[in-house]
């Protein structure tokens, strides 16, 4: 079975966060997309230490459909240099994995509901 795949990136806001989700889902690149609000961020940035405040986003997604999901979240973001961090998952509960496959086209059996 195709492993799922979790992508850590950063939105300026949570409407860039929602909007940028939202298309990540309807495309099938992603089965789900979490926003945490309120980050605060300490960075290095051409040559300075800057600071800001952003949004987690976590993207749940399987490995097959990395690259073309890399290309959409570094077309569709609004920064110069998107944080996009992926991390593969061995392993998770078996409807769970099931679902992500299924909603992002990789599955199984035709979208199981996950509450």
């Amino acid at each position: 079975m195709e492993r799922a795949l979790i992508v850590y990136t950063t939105f300026p806001d949570e409407e860039t966060g929602l909007a940028i989700g939202e298309a990540l889902v309807r495309e099938g690149l992603a089965a789900c997309v979490n926003l945490i609000p309120g980050m605060r961020s300490v960075y290095a940035w051409k040559g300075a230490v800057e600071r800001g405040q952003e949004v987690v986003g976590i993207v749940k997604s399987r490995e097959g459909r990395a690259e073309v999901l890399k290309e959409a979240l570094v077309r569709l973001h609004p920064y110069e240099t998107p944080i996009v961090l992926m991390l593969s998952v061995p392993d998770g509960h078996p409807a769970t994995l099931d679902w992500l496959l299924a909603e992002t086209g990789g599955g199984l059996s035709p979208r199981p509901q996950v509450p």
